[in-house]
This record gives structure tokens, sequence and C-alpha cells, in this order.
């Protein structure tokens, strides 16, 4: 293997790196969290109570 041939197949292993790490990153920004309601104000008087 030559050296441009070493040069050109690196360069394309970086550009293909940097495009799956972009569409990752893409797709961790997309993902929707889900988050639990807040208790009741009741429950929370009461479990404020249990604990002393």
């Amino acid at each position: 293997m030559g050296t441009l041939e070493i040069i050109v197949l690196s360069v394309i292993v970086v550009i293909l790196v940097f495009v799956l790490t972009v569409f990752q990153i893409n797709k961790s920004y997309a993902y929707k969290h889900s988050v639990d309601p807040l208790p009741k104000e009741d429950g929370e008087k009461k479990e404020m109570a249990n604990k002393s």
C-alpha cells in the first residue's frame, strides 16, 4: 500500500466516524424522557410525619 492510499483510507474512516457521531448525537437529543408526576401534598405530609 502506498502512502496516498493510506491517507485516503484514513480520511474515509475519519469521515465515517464523524458522520456516525453526529447521527448518534442527534438521535440522543431527540429522545423524549418521561417524568414521574409530582406526589400530592397530602402524600408529602404523611411521608414527613413518618420520618419523624
